[in-house]
């Protein structure tokens, strides 16, 4: 098998996996009233197991990032698929509840050292920077169709054969990963071994900072939690206001830790670079919008309108189709114009699309009321994850791969988390349900809108600047931090995605 050949083969192995993490936190999304009829469960139950594979997932992050960073991609990627397989095995067997909460704790256990370390084998994969930018601004896409398949397939599957069936997924990807492991590049940034690793000073391995993976894992899933809950409990509530507080002294202790710890979990100024921390930000709005179109339509559908669970399903097909022409779309205009204005045109469309949802009124038509945001919502997130994924991991050591894709899929999980807590209690203090809802749409269509124009104004590199007739793209030029910024004027060109949900006592009614 050629160089080349192997190469694609081990992305699509790569992207399958990626796509199917998040596959993995939706599948329970549709089908959970049944899952909680089946086991009996309360609000309380329901809440947790909506939210289990979420905070394993996002909490661990980090320290799956750092685990890349020193054991290499290939090794820890297996790690994570064993522990996914297992797991989602289990979920598929599970006899009573305890058993099926413990399995998503540990499904979303091993996706936080697979997330990354997919990450890692695709920068060994593509070791030239025009090869890894162009990798990237496909992979930012592949998160977004694994949530929307979850959400399409999973009402579909539970209402013809049953809920557990979903978890073969899950299996089956794991498997596959494993037995194809060994295909994939064996020389990992971190391993010493490499003459061409970086993973720290002189070469060394990075230490674990157990401390600050201690501290970043609680925090994150004690303010998660809290969050999650708010939409049940109100913010007045003990159960929640005392995760969060107790969250967020834990976060502002690891922030502490990292400025004394020799080798951080999470460098002090990797956050501080202007372009990446902005890309973060337009990850997480782009995962609130997508995350608040499925759970507030699927609601909507449903609880407002009395669609079935397969209907609901079939009413996201338009926004699958879409995904896919504009996924592949992404990356070549990204290699033509950079990820700055890709980024932020995406940004602006799939807020457009979130405006026309502030619309929303009880008697709304599908073919005029949701199909139009439908479609520019999947069309402007596959664009902006894209542009934000190689914008978010561009001009980063190879030996801090995994560090930089541990930040990139946490910004992603904690996007849905935190603005879903946000907009469900702006959406509380409206008189009429539907009401609430367009206000949340009206509110998420802003903050998409600030974010684009945030993405809009960051300084663009040489290998970004626009083709000329006199001149090919240079797109695929490597984008570092020391890359010299231009001042030739952007040539405009228009642009034409969390387990979560909320009136929980209605599931187990």
């Amino acid at each position: 098998m050629s160089d080349a050949t192997a190469g694609r083969s081990g992305f699509a192995l790569l992207g399958v996996v990626q796509a199917v993490l998040i596959f993995t936190i939706m599948i329970l999304t549709v089908p959970l009233p049944l899952v909680a009829r089946e086991f009996g469960l309360g609000p309380s139950g329901v809440l947790l197991l909506s939210a289990a594979y979420g905070l394993s997932f996002s909490s661990l992050l980090l320290l799956g990032g750092r685990l890349t960073d020193r054991y290499g991609g290939r090794r820890t990627l297996r790690w994570g698929l064993a522990l996914l397989g297992v797991a989602s095995l289990v979920c598929g067997l599970a006899p009573d509840y305890p058993v099926l909460l413990a399995s998503r704790f540990v499904q979303g256990t091993g996706a936080a050292l697979a997330a990354p370390a997919a990450v890692a084998v695709v920068r060994v994969l593509h070791p030239e920077p025009a090869a890894y930018r162009r990798a990237m601004a496909t992979w930012g896409g592949l998160s977004v169709l694994g949530a929307t398949v979850g959400s399409v397939v999973s009402g579909a599957v539970a209402a013809v054969v049953s809920w557990r069936w979903l978890f073969a997924v899950p299996v089956l990807v794991a498997l596959t990963g494993l037995a194809r492991a060994g295909s994939l590049p064996a020389a990992d940034p971190a391993d010493p071994a490499d003459p061409a690793a970086s993973a720290g000073p002189a070469g060394r391995r990075p230490a674990l900072d157990l401390r600050g993976a201690a501290l970043a894992t609680a925090g994150v899933s004690a303010t998660s939690y809290a969050l999650v809950g708010s939409t049940e409990r109100g913010w007045t509530s003990p159960g929640v206001y005392g995760p969060l507080l107790a969250g967020l002294a834990l976060l502002l202790a690891f922030a502490a830790a990292e400025r004394r710890t020799a080798d951080p979990l999470l460098p002090p100024g990797f956050l501080a670079d202007r372009r990446r921390g902005t890309a973060l930000a337009a990850v997480m709005a782009t995962a609130a919008g997508t995350a608040l179109t499925f759970v507030l339509l699927s609601l909507y559908l449903q609880q407002e309108r009395g669609w079935s669970a397969a209907a609901t399903s079939a009413a996201f097909l338009p926004y699958a189709a879409v995904l896919l022409p504009a996924g592949r779309l992404a990356g070549p205009l990204i290699a033509r114009y950079g990820p700055v204005p890709v980024t932020a045109g995406g940004l602006a469309t799939a807020g457009l699309g979130l405006g026309l949802l502030a619309g929303l009124a009880p008697d709304s038509g599908y073919a005029t009321g949701l199909l139009p945001a439908l479609l520019l919502v999947p069309a402007g997130a596959a664009a902006a994850f894209a542009g934000a994924a190689v914008l978010a991991t561009g001009g980063v050591a190879p030996g801090r791969t995994g560090l930089a894709a541990g930040v990139f899929n946490t910004a992603m999980e904690l996007g849905p988390t935190a603005a879903l807590a946000a907009l469900m209690a702006l959406a509380a203090t409206r008189p009429s349900v539907v009401g609430g809802y367009a206000a949340a749409f009206a509110a998420a269509a802003a903050g998409l809108a600030l974010t684009a124009v945030a993405v809009a104004g960051l300084p663009r590199t040489t290998a970004e600047a626009p083709a000329t007739a006199d001149a090919p793209a240079t797109a695929d030029a490597p984008a570092t931090a020391e890359a010299r910024t231009t001042t030739a004027p952007a040539v405009t060109r228009t642009t034409t995605a969390p387990e979560r949900t909320t009136r929980i006592e209605e599931f187990t009614s």
